[in-house]
């Protein structure tokens, strides 16, 4: 490997595609699904990724969703717009194929709220108690935990558990609160939250439903209880997508992150969707994740062009942490 590569490389994965010149009349959409097919690609994108990726998208999804297609795939190259432990994810389910995410530095507030050994240390003090973790962390920290979970089918996977074994739950304390009042489990909960769903007002969005009365709000559970609280349906991304696409309501206010109104308009384009207001005077005021809009159709290209920045799971991280992953599966699939 020549130094200049091994530079290149280096500035890929420290610093993104940010340097890279493309020519000024490109035409990403067009380029992309050339190499779609030149090197027998497809792209897994969430839905708070940026419209035109998820327009460009072999498929768009949640947490869950995306697992299931990684989990079946037949490509050669697995693109996951979205962010590191979803690519991670990918990359434990189909270890012998090659993962690259757009952005090697696009993260997750969740993931980063709970590191494998703080876990560990908590399972320790407490051996008795099964480990149920969110999808939302590190490869490491699913290689100790019993159980995953996705806001789909977190409640089912909490009742799978005997009423008699104790629980651990982490990180997202306002999912598992959630599903503590769902469920009627007392679990142990850990400290963690994401930085998207504790942005939401509460002041704003009683205001906002005064400005449309009609509307119904609906809520990702991952959002704090005060928002909960006036929500008239609770539920993951596709959950809420289903749910207004379903609903005779003509209008509503949607708490989770405003990237999901691009892939709900579609499905309800005679409804009117309004993002929950944050408390950031930002230019939409809504609540957008910084590492989703991290990837944009540059990198997206760049990395598909260039075959990286790759994901990589150490082999024996990867046997551990597919356990969970598969009972996670499993239990959803009953």
């Amino acid at each position: 490997m020549s130094t200049d590569f091994s530079q290149a490389k280096e500035k890929v994965y420290t610093k993104g595609f940010l340097d890279i010149e493309t020519p000024k009349d490109i035409d990403y959409v067009e380029e992309i699904k050339r190499l779609k097919k030149e090197k027998n690609a497809v792209i897994l994108a969430h839905y708070y990724q940026e419209p035109a990726i998820q327009d460009i998208a072999d498929f768009v999804g949640d947490s869950l969703q995306l697992s299931y297609k990684a989990a079946e795939v037949d490509a050669d190259l697995i693109v996951f717009a979205g962010v590191h432990f979803m690519a991670e994810t990918a990359k434990i389910l189909n270890p012998k194929k090659k993962v690259i995410l757009p952005d090697f530095n696009a993260g997750c507030s969740l993931a980063e709220s709970c590191e494998a050994k703080d876990l560990k240390a908590l399972k320790d003090k407490h051996p008795d108690h099964i480990v149920i973790t969110y999808v939302n962390t590190s490869a490491e920290v699913k290689a100790i935990s019993d159980i995953c979970c996705t806001s789909s089918n977190a409640k089912k996977i909490v009742d799978s558990v005997p009423l008699d074994q104790p629980i651990i739950f982490a990180p997202d304390k306002n999912l598992g609160a959630w599903i503590q009042k769902e469920t009627g489990r007392e679990m142990l909960l850990w400290d963690g939250a994401c930085i998207v769903h504790e942005a939401f007002s509460i002041d704003k969005l009683l205001n906002t439903y005064k400005e449309h009365p009609t509307a119904k709000i609906i809520a990702h559970p991952e959002s704090e209880d005060h928002i909960l609280k006036t929500a008239e349906y609770i539920g993951s991304t596709s959950g809420l997508i289903n749910y207004a696409k379903n609903s005779p309501a003509k209008e509503f206010i949607v708490a989770t992150e405003a990237g999901i109104l691009h892939e709900m308009q579609k499905e309800v384009p005679d409804k009117k969707l309004i993002p929950a207001p944050s408390h950031e005077d930002n230019t939409c005021a809504c609540s957008e994740c910084p590492y989703m809009k991290m990837n944009t159709m540059k990198k997206l290209y760049l990395c598909m062009e260039h075959e990286m920045p790759e994901v990589n799971v150490p082999e024996e991280i990867q046997k551990k942490a597919l356990i969970p992953i598969q009972r996670m599966l499993e239990i959803s699939a009953r």
